[in-house]
């Protein structure tokens, strides 16, 4: 990541949700060693944009993506979908099976993502809003565990 990356990362994120827990969570993510692959937009010399994947333990190559933020005034024009698709093609080609996400359906969806994909994951927020993809087919066919996310989403070993 290059200087001042980070910090317009935190930025995005800050603007987006107006919360220090979101803002912050990237870097948690990124310090603790977890990020797996980060993905940003910029529109001319500023970042509006970013999308965090990292690994997930208890189902083959996995990830959790997330948190992702983009800036209110670019909100809307599609620059987010791109900036995940892109990172889901990243993800693919670097072998990554599956990906995890807690968001809205409505959005999540018009990208692949399932609620019945993640329904054999056993963690604490199980529902309609956390959902999966698979980057390979039938990837998480018969699966069903603990996931478990990288600390900085909560807690040790959140699950």
């Amino acid at each position: 990541m290059q200087d001042g990356e980070l910090a317009a990362i935190e930025t995005i994120h800050a603007s987006a949700f107006g919360r220090d827990e979101e803002a912050r969570l990237p870097q948690a993510i990124i310090n603790d060693g977890h990020e797996i692959l980060s993905v940003v937009a910029a529109k001319g010399d500023y970042l509006v944009a970013h999308a965090l994947f990292s690994a997930l333990r208890g189902a083959d190559r996995a990830l959790a993506l997330g948190p992702v933020a983009v800036v209110p005034d670019q909100q809307g024009s599609g620059i987010g979908s791109h900036l995940i698709r892109y990172g889901l093609s990243r993800a693919r080609e670097a072998g990554w099976r599956s990906v995890f996400v807690l968001g809205d359906p409505a959005f999540y969806g018009r990208l692949g993502f399932e609620a019945r994909l993640a329904r054999g994951a056993a963690v604490p927020w199980a529902g309609p809003h956390f959902q999966a993809l698979e980057l390979v087919p039938q990837a998480l066919d018969g699966w069903s565990g603990i996931l478990r996310y990288p600390s900085a989403f909560g807690g040790e070993d959140i699950i």
